[in-house]
């Protein structure tokens, strides 16, 4: 009764986390974009999967023995995870509107709330974010390419799959250590595509620290939050919650770029922050329902 009333309890404190962690994200999104013309988007993931790998190994030196065959083959698919969600991110990024492109790679997690959620609320809350990214994309939907939906789709789905096994490893490693071995592994991935992309830039002193303070915006702090988060939030609430991605990318381009938001993107912030809300409550609901008292 206590451990499932402290769970219940820390819901709260967990979603401060992601929705901190959304807005260091969106806002290192938006310095990267300025770094393309110099290193492109697969340089730029380098950038940021290998700074990413360094402070983490600084911070949590994590310990490599004592772990068995699963634990490593989970971490390692979250390597690849996390090189196949950057990748196809700022593949996309290149070609479409950030407000837009996030709509898009957001849908990922709100089909994984469907699947996991349970009972008619999740089909509600849902739909009810659906609609809000839909309209979030306002008017951008004419300036969409082709390649650059199809990059974020991927974006989508890998960020699905980010969720899930990001879950697994939280539960396999303590602290922020599956974490750290999982971006070292991302980091290795991605260099030879990363180097070839960026080539000479590489040798600008400005470029490095640039790519550094993107690693630590968008993913060292975010995905720290989200490891730590998701060991207090069941699945589907994370899920659901992290549609708030794309009213977060709507004020960081309203705040850092300039981007003015119109009325229906009002309207899609309102639904999609109604439909985290309404999310987590429900899902701390089913928790006390769960731990209620017997006798």
């Amino acid at each position: 009764m206590t451990s499932g009333r402290a769970g219940a309890s820390a819901a709260p404190a967990a979603v401060a986390l992601v929705v901190a962690g959304l807005a260091f994200q969106e806002g290192g999104a938006a310095i990267a974009v300025t770094l393309f013309p110099h290193v492109g988007p697969l340089g730029m993931v380098m950038l940021r999967l290998v700074f990413s790998a360094l402070i983490l190994l600084i911070v949590a030196r994590p310990r490599l023995r004592g772990r068995d065959g699963a634990a490593w083959r989970d971490v390692v698919v979250f390597g690849v995870v996390l090189v196949m969600m950057n990748g196809l991110f700022y593949l996309a990024l290149e070609r479409l509107p950030l407000g837009v492109t996030v709509t898009i790679e957001v849908l990922g997690p709100l089909a994984l709330s469907i699947i996991a959620g349970r009972g008619r609320a999740a089909w509600i809350w849902a739909l009810l974010a659906f609609a809000g990214v839909v309209a979030l994309a306002g008017g951008g939907w004419d300036r969409l390419r082709l390649d650059g939906v199809l990059f974020a789709l991927g974006a989508a789905a890998s960020w699905a799959l980010y969720i899930l096994a990001s879950s697994r490893v939280g539960a396999a490693f303590p602290r922020l250590d599956g974490l750290a071995i999982a971006m070292t592994v991302g980091a290795v991935l991605s260099l030879p595509f990363g180097l070839v992309d960026a080539g000479a830039a590489l040798l600008r002193p400005e470029i490095l620290g640039l790519g550094a303070a993107v690693a630590l915006l968008s993913s060292t702090l975010p995905y720290a939050f989200e490891l730590i988060a998701l060991r207090r939030l069941p699945a589907a609430a994370f899920a659901v919650l992290m549609s708030l991605a794309p009213a977060v990318a709507a004020l960081a381009g309203w705040v850092l770029l300039g981007q003015h938001l119109a009325w229906l993107e009002v309207v899609g912030i309102a639904l999609v922050i109604a439909a985290s809300i309404g999310a987590v409550r429900s899902a701390g609901r089913r928790a006390d329902e769960a731990v209620e008292p017997v006798g």
